[in-house]
């Protein structure tokens, strides 16, 4: 059996990143940047006011109190014709242009304004409350780079920097195909050989979650033409999910009708757990997962490879670099030759360190305990017995893109 970590080097190796496209910026949250984004303007575009108060030459106020004359007023985006004179104020307020000849601010807390004149109680220090222009950015400026998921904090940069357009990758379509005769929708009817398919649904949300774009395939039966039938659907998509069929039972049909397709197997069953009978390969130019039956293997696989391929597809800088270190919060006996994924809850100690605790039961037909988990603690082939308080790596369910 072949370990994950091999499997994940080859399927990283097989992955290209989709086409790009250029969508407006309200459309680019979460999208993954296909070039650099530079500046198309100098911010701010000329010295501004950091505070609401009156603009002055510092060494007309270098003793208080001191009265000068106000000779204008300035706001936002509308600063006053001419320089500033000796003697002379500019009422000011936040954002506006800084006269020239004006290399101060007193704030209006520091000021009493009786008529056309101002006397100032402060002293302010030479260049007090001014943003010289290009403070945050420079016309040219390279601000984000390629194969980097944009957050709201980076749209908002982009409007700032008066970017309108971005060249991002193109969402993943993921095709999904789920195998079994013996498979029902949800509320369809049901006797006691069928069974409800949820796997779809679960790689579907999954998918969109990831950023990607879900193909409904339906369910294939456990016949050669069936599938290869759905194969043919699968045309167009950036990556095809088989649900079941992947081990080498009689019915698991997903390798025999691949390879009759033309297609070829990358890797087959991994020493992991749960999560075996796993397959990837190629039909044409299509990657293929072939993934278990099983909805825990499959919940598990979503987080294990599904996540870093969406990532790798839309081009996301360390797509396969994933794992976190947390601390373990119960014991555990030591591990055989295949990588446990266990199933875990996570939260903060009384120190505030972050605590992994394996559910005590890890069935793999245990959906509930699934959709309950935050993380996946791994457990390495071969691993001595784990104590609670000890590092472990682990996997996040939460698969949240760059939501700020």
């Amino acid at each position: 059996m072949l370990p994950v970590a091999d499997a994940l080097r080859l399927i990283r190796d097989a992955l290209r990143p989709v086409p790009a496209e250029v969508v407006s910026l309200d459309q680019a949250w979460g999208r993954v940047l296909a070039t650099d984004v530079e500046a198309r303007l100098t911010h701010p575009p000329v010295a501004v006011s950091a505070m609401d108060g009156y603009a002055v030459r510092a060494a007309d106020v270098a003793t208080v109190p001191a009265t000068l004359l106000v000779v204008g007023a300035a706001a936002a985006g509308q600063g006053i014709a001419r320089a500033l004179g000796p003697g002379e104020a500019v009422r000011i307020l936040t954002g506006a242009p800084v006269p020239d000849g004006a290399d101060a601010i007193v704030i209006q807390e520091d000021a009493e304004l009786e008529g056309n004149h101002v006397t100032f109680r402060v002293a302010p220090k030479l260049g007090r409350f001014i943003r010289p222009a290009g403070l945050d950015f420079k016309m040219g400026d390279r601000l984000l780079k390629t194969g980097q998921a944009l957050g709201a904090r980076d749209v908002a940069l982009c409007a700032a920097m008066n970017v309108p357009w971005l060249t991002v990758r193109r969402r993943p379509r993921v095709a999904v195909l789920a195998t079994g005769s013996e498979l029902r929708m949800p509320g369809e009817p049901l006797d006691g050989s069928r069974i409800v398919n949820s796997n779809s649904f679960l790689v579907a949300s999954a998918v969109r979650a990831l950023g990607g774009e879900p193909i409904a395939l339906g369910i294939a039966a456990d016949e050669e033409a069936s599938l290869r039938a759905a194969f043919e659907a699968a045309a167009g998509a950036d990556l095809l999910i088989t649900l079941g069929g992947a081990s080498v039972g009689d019915r698991d049909l997903v390798r025999p009708v691949l390879e009759q397709e033309g297609g070829t197997v990358i890797f087959q069953n991994l020493a992991m757990r749960p999560g075996k009978p796993t397959l990837f390969g190629r039909l044409g130019p299509l990657p293929v997962l072939g993934l278990p039956g099983n909805p825990v293997s499959v919940g598990v696989s979503a987080v294990v490879f599904l996540k870093p391929m969406l990532a790798a597809l839309a081009g996301l800088d360390g797509a396969f670099d994933q794992e976190e270190t947390t601390l373990l919060g119960r014991d555990l006996p030591g591990n055989d030759g295949r990588q446990d994924y266990l199933r875990s809850t996570l939260a903060l100690d009384a120190s505030g360190n972050r605590v992994a605790t394996p559910y005590p039961q890890q069935d793999s037909a245990m959906l509930r305990l699934l959709a309950a988990a935050d993380c996946l603690v791994i457990r390495p082939p071969h691993a001595p017995p784990a104590h609670a308080g000890e590092p472990v790596p682990i996997l996040r369910f939460d698969t949240a893109g760059p939501a700020v």
